[in-house]
């Protein structure tokens, strides 16, 4: 008999332990999603250190240096396919890249830039912007998987040659003109 009690109180035990191991027993709902979209969009900025040079012109010279340089700095993040950045710089006009506004002016033939401390280079090229031959190519960077996001710096040194045609006898007065800097991303 002694053996029946401990039985019976042996499930006793076991039955009050049931509902605490049924309850401490995990129960999980189903998964639900969430659909994640994340957008990385292109771009290409050019930006520069300031925005006016000026000229003390001298009849006849070959050097007449800006007051100043400018640093352009070209930023990108380009999508697959895309395989250069370009910059340049260009004026609207070959003839008049400068002018007195009186019908006297300075072709873009007479300006010069100096990109990066390289040799200085006059603006006689068709480039993507501007006018024909009224251009310079500053830079070509070759993109690939290493500089698809990535920047370039071009610190330009400008000057007016005033020695070739008839810019010798070039008259006293203002000249103005607007230089366009631009950056271009090509397939």
């Amino acid at each position: 008999m002694k053996t029946g009690r401990i039985f019976w109180a042996a499930m006793v035990g076991f039955a009050m332990t049931l509902p605490a191991s049924m309850a401490s027993a995990q129960l999980n709902s189903g998964a639900q999603t969430i659909a994640l979209n994340a957008t990385l969009a292109e771009s290409l900025t050019l930006t520069l250190s300031a925005n006016t040079v000026n000229f003390a012109l001298s009849a006849g010279s070959a050097t007449n240096a800006g007051s100043a340089g400018i640093t352009a700095t070209t930023a990108w993040t380009l999508a697959p396919g895309r395989t250069a950045v370009g910059v340049y710089a260009y004026f609207t006009s070959a003839t008049a890249a400068l002018t007195d506004g009186a019908g006297d002016n300075i072709p873009s033939s007479a300006f010069y830039i100096a990109d990066n401390a390289g040799a200085s280079t006059a603006l006689t090229n068709t480039v993507a912007f501007g006018a024909v031959n009224a251009g310079l190519k500053l830079a070509n960077v070759t993109i690939t998987g290493a500089n698809r996001s990535s920047s370039r710096t071009d610190a330009m040194a400008f000057n007016i040659n005033l020695t070739g045609g008839t810019l010798p006898q070039l008259p006293a007065n203002i000249y103005t003109g607007t230089l366009n800097i631009q950056a271009q991303a090509t397939p």
